[in-house]
């Protein structure tokens, strides 16, 4: 078998309570077998992740290649390192996390109009979901180098998450004079389309009905993780970005 890392049951300890099934988002195990946990799709596991080993009660799941001195945690305390930032395994508890992914929040029209109208439907909506009983978090988070873009496997500027999943399915672009300003280089950025129109500041109606769509919808998780390549546009964001903090050129930046 090619793959090096995948999970191993022992099932002299596991008790069958299917935890690892539900709560495996990359669909490694078998639901078909549930509750008996069968890996059927070993090549599907991250590397490193350990998010149902951790969440076993027994301490059942080890893993093949585990070179990092983990331990079977017996259900006791979910892992600190999952097996990206994406939050992909957060979409199963009654916990919201909205993550505002952007590029630049000083000079790039978008990324600030953007960040404005989500400020305002945040505080509309946190009320309620609390309400509701939903434990909910907002989180800002610049994408300053292209090290963490590839963390966060980010496709495009600004994104909106809930959960790890974002809260639109498809990606368009177009050409951003403020990022390209900053970098130096032809740069585009996120444009979002509603009701027929497009937008490079999506309005607050959007927002709003796209974050519940992503919380009371059950759509299944877009986490890539593991797929994920750095786009051209912003490779070409960081290393014009990087070059120009370094040039000494001025305005006449060679």
């Amino acid at each position: 078998m090619a793959k090096t890392w995948y999970p191993v049951i022992d099932y002299a300890l596991c008790t069958e309570c299917g935890i690892c099934i539900t709560r495996c988002p990359h669909g490694v195990y078998d639901p078909a077998k549930a509750p008996s946990p069968v890996v059927a799709n070993p090549e599907a596991c991250i590397d490193h992740c350990h998010t149902c080993g951790n969440l076993c009660p027994v301490g059942a799941i080890t893993y093949v290649g585990d070179d990092t001195g983990w331990v079977p945690m017996n259900g006791m305390q979910e892992s600190a390192e999952s097996c990206c930032s994406c939050r992909c395994e957060a979409s199963y508890e009654k916990k919201i996390a909205v993550d505002y992914l952007y590029l630049d929040l000083q000079t790039c029209n978008r990324c600030i109009g953007t960040d404005a109208v989500l400020d305002e439907v945040m505080a509309t909506l946190t009320p309620a979901l609390k309400l509701a009983g939903y434990e909910v978090e907002y989180n800002k988070i610049e994408m300053k180098t292209a090290e963490l873009a590839r963390q966060y496997q980010f496709l495009s500027s600004p994104t909106i998450r809930v959960n790890g999943r974002d809260i639109f399915q498809s990606v368009a672009e177009n050409g951003c004079d403020c990022c390209s300003e900053i970098s130096g280089a032809d740069v585009d950025c996120r444009v979002f389309e509603y009701n027929g129109e497009s937008y490079e500041v999506p309005p607050k109606e959007m927002l709003a009905e796209a974050i519940l769509q992503a919380v009371f919808g059950r759509t299944e998780s877009g986490c890539s993780c593991g797929n994920y390549e750095l786009p051209d546009n912003l490779k070409s964001f960081y290393e014009g970005k990087k070059i120009k903090s370094v040039c000494s050129c001025g305005d006449n930046c060679c």
